[in-house]
C-alpha cells in the first residue's frame, strides 16, 4: 500500500536534508529519498572532505614556515594515509550527526532511487513517486501533497578527458588518492581547481593550472583574481591562461599524461585533474511525466522554487545558479516555507557569500566593480591592504586586501571582496551589511576590536570617502 506524505524530497544532500528538517519543524509529514548517503556531495565528496585536506596542507605549510615565528620544528614528514583517515573521521562524525537530526525530526528516510510517475487518483497534482530500494526489496510507493527535487550535481566531464581512475581524475577520484602525485595538471582555474592547486602545491606536487579564459577565477573581482595568481605563482604553481585544451591530443605513456593546447603548447604530468564545473543530476527522475522544464541542463523554477508543476519544487545544484551548499540550504527552507503557506521573501542571490578555501583564502559578496560598470552604475571603491593591519602582521599573513564597492550616488554597498587571512570568516560581516542594506559609512562607523583582522573591513569602508586612519 502506498504511504502518504505532506512532502517527499528527492535527494538527501544539504538542500534536501535542510528542507526536511525545516518541514518537520512546521509539522509536515516528510519523507526523504536518497540513493547514496544523506549529506550528499558537500558532506561526502565536496565541501567537508576537501576542506579537511586543505587544513592538513595548511598545517604542513605552517610547520615549514615555523622558524619565522621563532619555533624550530624540523622538516615535517607527510603521512598522507593519516591525512585521509582524518578526513574520513570528520565526514563520519558529521554523517552521524545528520542521521541523528533526521531521526529526531521523525523524517522517514528511503534508501533508494526515486522517480516521478505522474498524476494519480491519490495525488493528481504532485504525482506518485516510486522508490527503487537499494536493498532489492519491492519498490516503495509514496503519495505526496508536495515534492521537492534536490538531487544535486556531479563533476562535469570533458569529452576525451573522462576520468579513468588512474591518470585522469575528477574531484571525486582525487579525494580518494592514496598518495600525492609528483606532478599534476589541473584543467580549470575556477574555485575547485584553485583549491586543489593550493592544496597539492603545499603537499609537494608540481602543479600546473590550465585555464580556458584570460584569468583564473574569472567570476571574481579582477583584483582578487590577479592577487590569487600572484600568490600561487610565488608558491610554485604554474598558471597558464587562454589555455584551450585539445582533448584529442591526450597521450598516456610510462606513467605520464601529456596534452596540448590550441596554441601548440604541450604539458605533461603524472595526473590530470579535470575541474571544469558540475553537471546537474536531472536524469531518470521521471521529469518527462510532468510539466517541469529543463533548459541548459537545469530545472527551471520561479522565485519560490516552484517548477512548472506548482506542487513540485526544486532547489540546489539541480536548478543551476550559485552551486553552493549554503545556497541550497536557503533555497530548501524558502521552498518549504512557501509550500507551508508562510510569508517568505524570494532568495536574494546578491546577498550570498562566495568562498574559496585556498591559501590565500578569498571571499566575496555582491557585485564586482566590473559587474557594476556593466550595469552603468557609477561606483567608488575602498581597498585596504592587510600589510597595514596589526593582527595580520602578528599572524604572519600580510598579503591581500579588503575591497568595498559602493554606489557613488547613494553610498549603498554593492559588493565586498576579500583575499587574505581568514577571508571566508570575515565575509560574514559583509553579508550582514548586505542584509541590512548598509552604507559604507555605517560599515565603517561600526567599532571593530583592535587588534583584529576585521579592522581591515572597517578601514576599507572608510576609504570610500577618504577617511581611513591607518592607510
Amino acid at each position: 500500500m502506498a504511504a502518504t506524505y505532506d512532502l517527499v524530497i528527492l535527494g538527501g544532500g544539504t538542500g534536501g536534508y535542510t528542507a526536511a528538517l525545516r518541514a518537520a519543524q512546521l509539522g509536515l509529514k516528510t519523507a526523504l529519498v536518497e540513493r547514496a548517503k544523506v549529506g550528499g556531495t558537500c558532506l561526502h565528496k565536496g565541501c567537508i572532505p576537501t576542506k579537511a585536506l586543505l587544513r592538513s596542507a595548511d598545517v604542513q605549510r605552517t610547520v615549514k614556515e615555523a622558524a619565522v615565528f621563532g619555533v624550530e620544528a624540523g622538516s615535517p614528514m607527510l603521512h598522507f594515509g593519516r591525512v585521509q583517515e582524518r578526513k574520513e573521521e570528520i565526514v563520519h562524525i558529521l554523517y552521524n550527526g545528520v542521521q541523528s537530526l533526521l531521526k529526531r525530526g521523525k523524517i522517514d528516510v528511503y534508501e533508494g532511487t526515486g522517480r516521478l510517475l505522474g498524476p494519480s487518483l491519490f495525488s493528481p497534482m504532485a504525482g506518485t513517486i516510486s522508490v527503487e530500494m537499494n536493498d532489492g526489496t519491492e519498490n516503495a510507493m509514496l503519495v505526496p501533497r508536495n515534492v521537492l527535487i534536490a538531487t544535486g550535481s556531479r563533476p562535469k566531464h570533458l569529452p576525451g578527458l573522462e576520468p579513468d581512475g588512474d591518470m585522469i581524475l575528477s574531484s571525486n577520484e582525487a579525494l580518494e588518492m592514496k598518495q600525492i602525485p609528483t606532478s599534476i595538471m589541473i584543467v580549470g582555474g575556477g574555485v575547485i581547481g584553485i583549491e586543489w592547486a593550493s592544496m597539492l602545491v603545499d603537499f609537494g606536487s608540481k602543479v600546473t593550472v590550465l585555464e580556458y579564459s584570460d584569468r583564473i577565477l574569472p567570476l571574481e573581482d579582477e583584483a582578487v583574481s590577479a592577487e590569487m595568481a600572484r600568490q600561487l605563482s610565488k608558491r610554485g604553481v604554474q598558471i597558464v591562461v587562454n589555455a584551450k585544451v585539445k582533448a584529442d591530443s591526450l597521450q598516456k605513456k610510462s606513467g605520464t599524461a601529456s596534452i596540448q593546447t590550441e596554441a601548440g603548447e604541450t604539458f605533461s604530468a603524472e595526473k590530470i585533474l579535470v575541474a571544469a564545473g558540475r553537471t546537474a543530476n536531472t536524469e531518470q527522475l521521471g521529469l518527462e511525466n510532468t510539466e517541469i522544464k529543463v533548459e541548459n541542463g537545469v530545472i527551471q523554477v520561479n522565485e519560490w522554487m516552484q517548477t512548472g508543476e506548482s506542487h513540485i519544487y526544486a532547489v540546489g545544484d539541480v536548478i543551476g545558479g550559485l552551486q553552493l551548499a549554503h545556497v541550497a540550504s536557503y533555497e530548501g527552507i524558502t521552498a518549504v516555507e512557501h509550500m507551508a503557506g508562510k510569508a517568505v521573501d524570494p532568495v536574494d542571490y546578491t546577498a550570498v557569500p562566495r568562498c574559496i578555501y585556498s591559501h590565500p583564502e578569498a571571499a566575496s559578496i555582491g557585485m564586482t566593480e566590473e559587474q557594476a560598470a556593466l550595469k552603468r552604475i557609477e561606483v567608488k571603491t575602498g581597498t585596504f591592504p592587510f600589510q597595514a593591519n596589526g593582527k595580520a602582521l602578528v599572524y604572519g599573513e600580510t598579503e591581500g586586501f579588503v575591497k568595498v564597492v559602493a554606489d557613488a550616488k547613494t553610498d549603498d554597498i554593492l559588493g565586498v571582496h576579500v583575499i587574505g587571512p581568514h577571508a571566508t570568516e570575515l565575509i560574514s560581516e559583509a553579508a550582514l551589511a548586505q542584509l541590512l542594506d548598509a552604507s559604507g559609512w555605517e560599515l565603517g562607523k561600526a567599532i571593530h576590536p583592535h587588534p583584529s583582522l576585521s579592522e581591515a573591513m572597517g578601514e576599507a569602508a572608510l576609504m570610500l570617502d577618504g577617511k581611513a586612519i591607518h592607510f
